[in-house]
């Protein structure tokens, strides 16, 4: 696998920084992948004298660990068994740079706290290279590794070990096993994987919330209306907090972007990247992996979260977003990670060469389709009402592609399994009331988006029949001092540019607000 000039180049800069030699030890047998490998590992060693290229066979074959290449270094527990190029491109040589010792960007109170951690952690994360939320793991758990000797991390590239991710019925990615055991799938952060390896973290971290000085404005919710809102009202001059579940939210998701003005084409990831970044220019306390759990009215407004820690606020803007709306049929929540999925980018290459369904015939459905048809056998696209919504150019597209059948009019009725992971979906023919059975190895469900608001229903926040939050011109709710932003509330057409724009509509209303008190 030969690398390009320009990436070549870039990557004997940072080789430049390496501070301690690091032997790179390959599994291999021959093998096409083994070759391919080979060739990265040997381009890699050829731009550092620190870098040095050996062989030993692991029960992963190809297989590569990156350790510390020097007499009596303790043993650093990072390896990659498959190629981690695409996204895991930036885990390789993350991982090269820490284990030589290049300074961590991690907080030193963070990193007393993972080498602190006792017990022995072996962790197996099993990815896609197509996954834009893998890298994330990956890349928390290495660093872990990194820190704390009796934490290792094996990357494991389902597309190569096929028969691994069939035999331990792994349907999903990432997903990240723990001593054998399964310990989490779906994104996940440092904080997140902290949390649940360190006994007493969620309570310290409580405390640390609960004194906190009341702040002048809010916001719950980080993605890009409560960035928005964030930066507006920091930019005031105010005391601004932002409480997040997870910053960047729905939009973490979001592979390609190309309708945000003035950017020609990018991916979720990196405009929160960019977000964050901003959010980070000004004094903004950032508070991230927190639930909201009510919302009261005391002497200040009190936000409580799910940890017990409650905030105080004179004034709130609510910027939670939406999440994936659920088919709501039996079978769906039993095989959810188990052939039931929600990110075609994500989990679609786990399927390759297999019958696949998608259910929804707008955009993100139709694009979900279009994509998946280049690595799966085939694709059901099936659509409740009689036409496909999306735009016509991604209808005609679609239409071109042989491994599609598109079925409209058509009611999911029930995701059928073996107990073990689901094996196909029946639905029904809503104009003459037949009942159909496809036998699939995944459903992607792709229907659209529900606004976050349990925390607040049946509270003094007026919400619509949709369960969004009801605002006015200003962006203000039915409790004084509230307000939100974005694609929680009745605002119309979901968009990243338009909940950007309500988040700063919804902070000034806010300063408004605290100005006339």
């Amino acid at each position: 696998m030969a690398l390009d000039s320009n990436i070549k180049n870039q990557l004997s800069a940072y080789m430049e920084k390496l501070l301690h030699p690091i032997a790179i030890v390959a599994s291999v047998d021959g093998s096409p992948k083994s070759n391919e490998m080979m060739d990265l590992l040997t381009e890699l060693a050829g731009m550092s004298e620190k870098i040095h290229l050996t062989e030993e066979q692991d029960q992963r074959t190809p297989s590569f660990a990156i350790k510390r290449f020097e007499a009596g270094a303790a043993p650093v527990g990072i390896r990659f068994a498959g190629i981690p190029m695409g996204h895991e491109f930036t885990s390789l040589i993350l991982a090269l740079l820490q284990v030589g010792g290049h300074p961590l960007k991690l907080e030193a109170e963070k990193i007393a706290q993972i080498a602190a951690i006792e017990g022995s952690f072996h962790f197996e994360t099993y990815i896609s290279l197509s996954c834009h939320n893998c890298p994330d793991v990956v890349q928390a758990l290495n660093l872990m590794a990194v820190i704390n000797l009796n934490i290792t991390n094996v990357m494991i590239d389902g597309g190569v070990f096929q028969q691994e991710v069939t035999d331990k019925k792994i349907m999903s990615v990432p997903t990240v096993m723990l001593n054998g055991e399964q310990f989490g799938v779906g994104r996940m952060e440092l904080d997140e994987i902290l949390a649940k390896v360190d006994v007493g973290a969620v309570a310290r971290e409580a405390k640390k919330l609960d004194a906190k000085a009341p702040y002048d404005v809010l916001i719950i919710g980080g993605g890009p209306a409560g960035a928005s809102a964030a930066i507006y009202s920091a930019r005031k001059g105010i005391r601004t907090g932002i409480v997040a579940e997870r910053f960047g939210g729905q939009v973490m998701d979001t592979l390609g972007i190309e309708n945000f003005i003035s950017v020609k084409e990018t991916e979720g990831p990196k405009l929160v990247m960019a977000l964050e970044e901003h959010v980070k220019f000004y004094d903004v306390d950032i508070m991230n992996l927190q639930r909201a759990k009510s919302v009261k009215q005391g002497d200040l407004l009190e936000v409580e979260l799910e940890s017990g820690a409650v905030l105080k606020s004179k004034a709130l803007v609510i910027a939670t977003g939406a999440r994936w709306r659920e088919l709501g049929v039996p079978g769906e929540a039993q095989y959810r990670g188990k052939g039931v999925a929600y990110c075609p980018h994500c989990d679609g290459p786990l399927f390759k060469g297999k019958p696949v369904a998608v259910v929804g015939g707008g955009n993100s459905g139709v694009e979900a389709a279009i994509d998946l048809a280049g690595i799966v056998a085939h694709v059901t696209l099936i659509q409740f009402d009689p036409e496909l919504k999306a735009d016509a150019v991604l209808q005609t597209k679609l239409r071109s592609l042989s491994n599609v059948t598109i079925v409209t009019n058509a009611q999911t009725t029930e995701v059928t399994g073996n107990g073990e992971k689901m094996n196909g979906l029946d639905y029904k023919d809503r104009a003459t009331g037949e009942m159909h059975h496809l036998d699939l190895d995944a459903v992607f469900v792709q229907i659209g988006l529900l606004p976050n608001t349990d925390f607040i229903k049946g509270g003094p926040i007026n919400l619509s029949k949709f369960g969004e939050i009801e605002i006015d011109s200003h962006g203000a709710t039915s409790m004084p001092g509230v307000y939100a932003a974005g694609d929680v509330t009745t605002v119309p057409y979901k968009q990243i540019i338009i909940a950007m724009g309500e988040g700063a509509k919804a902070s000034l209303g806010a300063f408004d607000y605290l100005i006339r008190q």
